[in-house]
């Protein structure tokens, strides 16, 4: 049984573990509690792959950034958001404790309200929920060199729409990348989100950016409405331009 592993450190910092094993022993070493020691895990039997990740405090930093962008614009562009953190998604029929693990998840809109009526039923029917029910929308906050296949795996599970972000060693500039996926399909790179109603990469830069300068909750939330809001507006005067001129 050939095994090798690899360990580098992500442009944000993370030192990121990576294992290849066959598939009967990634579900094996899935009864091993990896997260006592690392704070993100991946289990992967259909690659094969395990990857074990200490994010860094820039990463995490991050990752909270997206949290709170999505969150308020998804409850201003979609009517109400599901924030699912360390959620494991696998596929039907993986073994239990293996599964995908992004940095971050939401439920959007009509799947956020399926949800939160399976958490009103019970613990239970929320996990069931979360086992059947892709994310509409996953955020990778740092791009390695252990991610080769990971797009496509989400794509698998049938997660919506992946965001991949990250930030540039040496200036410091965020850059993200919106793609659409669909089982079986090359990933779509998209000029708007489809998610959350046609929010584009330099929206979600500056709400990022205007995020990490909000003291309060309400600050960063307020931030991320005007930004939303402008959009908004943008896109009315752009169908009301058309119709005038067709």
């Amino acid at each position: 049984m050939k095994q090798r592993a690899t360990m580098h450190i992500g442009s944000l910092g993370s030192t990121i573990h990576v294992l290849h094993a066959d598939a009967d022993t990634v579900a094996a070493l899935a009864a091993v509690d990896w997260n006592r020691h690392f704070s993100q895990v991946c289990l992967d039997p259909a690659r094969g792959l395990i990857t074990l990740m200490s994010p860094s405090f820039p990463h995490e930093k991050l990752s909270k950034f997206l949290d709170d962008v999505v969150e308020a614009a998804g409850e201003m562009l979609a009517g109400t958001v599901q924030v699912l953190r360390s959620t494991r998604l696998r596929g039907r029929g993986e073994p239990p404790g293996t599964g995908m693990e992004p940095d971050c998840a939401f439920y959007v809109g009509e799947r956020a309200r399926d949800f939160r009526a399976s958490l009103a039923i019970g613990e239970a029917e929320a996990v069931a929920f979360i086992e059947r029910t892709a994310p509409d929308l996953v955020v990778e906050v740092e791009i390695t060199h252990g991610d080769e296949g990971k797009t496509e795996r989400y794509a698998e599970l049938r997660v919506r729409e992946l965001w991949r972000l990250h930030r540039h060693r040496r200036t410091g500039e965020i850059h993200v990348e919106l793609l659409s996926l669909r089982p079986g399909h090359a990933p779509r790179e998209l000029d708007a989100s489809e998610v959350l109603e046609g929010l584009t990469p330099d929206d979600i830069c500056e709400a990022v950016e205007e995020v990490q300068g909000g003291e309060t909750r309400n600050d960063r939330t307020k931030a991320v409405e005007r930004i939303v809001q402008r959009r908004r507006d943008g896109s009315v005067r752009v169908r009301e331009e058309a119709a005038a001129h067709p």
